[in-house]
């Protein structure tokens, strides 16, 4: 899709919307339709695809700068801050590139860009005085912390036998499908968590920091309570009972953390010749951002449609989003 095709916003407020109405994946819809789900998983994955990058930086991780398990047996400051350096240089790339590109150099402009407005230079609500300084406060500060934390727990637990370690040669299938499952159990465990934080005694104490972003950059998506990235981040404890590989942890880690900040850059896609060419933002999540009480989830997983908080884009839903935020709001 060319940029010169950007259809009209379906609803007021908007500079740009994809098209409507936004559809969940087929992957749980009955009857199946395999070339439909055939179709979901290569678009979500090839040819080029944010999952498939981060693969690509997963294993270069794990090549040029993961300790080996000999000597994550024991825990010591040397190896802990060589991953925890790793995690704040790749969170940097990804989130400051982003954001040097789309709002600093505003390389693209207002192409594929959802929200007309720009990001908040001040605002009290802030803990630095502005949603840049902020943003990232909170996501090197915690989300890097606590992301570190949790990679490290597993290096740890692995070296020592207390969490399944699988190889390639355990299974080289299960190996490879791995990859392909771990955002299908994001998706599943984003909502349930996701839905639980908007709790009023929870979203008030947690995570109404991460809800000061009604515009989001690519900042704003690790941007959160340290509480909430204890367990956001948690997703990777599916891996006691689930074996793994460290590579998988690590791209497990990374998927949650980077894809945060391309998920939230504001954009729908990166463009190249006016073409694009990578997927970023989705309309689904940027909605929730200013509609609020809606769309929980993601689209993999159809959790937000079987309990009635699914804001498909049209006008239509957002009447009833309306409604059922009035209802909540009691």
């Amino acid at each position: 899709m060319t940029a010169s095709a950007d259809p009209k916003p379906s609803l007021p407020g908007w500079n740009h919307t994809p098209k409507v109405p936004i559809e969940v994946s087929p992957l749980f819809q009955w009857p199946p339709r395999p070339g439909a789900i055939l179709r979901w998983i290569w678009d979500s994955w090839f040819l080029i695809s944010e999952r498939l990058i981060i693969v690509g930086i997963a294993f270069a991780t794990m090549a040029l700068t993961q300790p080996p398990l000999e000597v994550t047996q024991t825990l010591a400051p040397g190896w802990i801050a060589q991953v925890w350096l790793r995690n704040i240089v790749l969170m940097t790339l990804v989130a400051g590139g982003l954001h040097l590109y789309f709002y600093r150099f505003n390389a693209q402009g207002k192409k594929l860009r959802y929200d007309p407005r720009p990001l908040m230079v001040k605002g009290r609500q802030f803990t630095l005085g502005g949603q840049i300084r902020d943003n990232m406060f909170w996501t090197l500060v915690s989300g890097v912390t606590v992301w570190t934390a949790y990679e490290c727990l597993f290096f740890w637990a692995m070296a020592n036998g207390w969490a399944p370690v699988l190889s390639w040669a355990d299974s080289p299938v299960w190996f490879v499908l791995l990859f392909l499952l771990i955002p299908l159990w994001e998706s599943f465990y984003f909502y349930l968590i996701h839905r639980a934080l908007h709790w009023p005694p929870l979203y008030k104490r947690v995570h109404s920091l991460h809800h000061r972003n009604i515009n989001v950059g690519p900042w704003s998506g690790m941007s959160m309570h340290p509480v909430e990235h204890v367990i956001f981040l948690g997703s990777v404890m599916i891996h006691w009972i689930v074996p793994a590989n460290p590579v998988h942890i690590i791209y497990h880690m990374q998927y949650l953390a980077l894809t945060a900040a391309t998920t939230h850059s504001g954009y729908e896609a990166l463009l190249m010749r006016d073409r694009d060419r990578l997927k970023l933002g989705t309309f689904h999540h940027q909605m929730h951002h200013r509609y609020f009480e809606c769309n929980y989830g993601s689209l993999e997983v159809p959790w937000d449609k079987l309990f009635g908080s699914f804001h498909d884009g049209t006008p239509e839903a957002n009447v009833r989003m309306k409604e059922r935020r009035k209802r909540l709001m009691g």
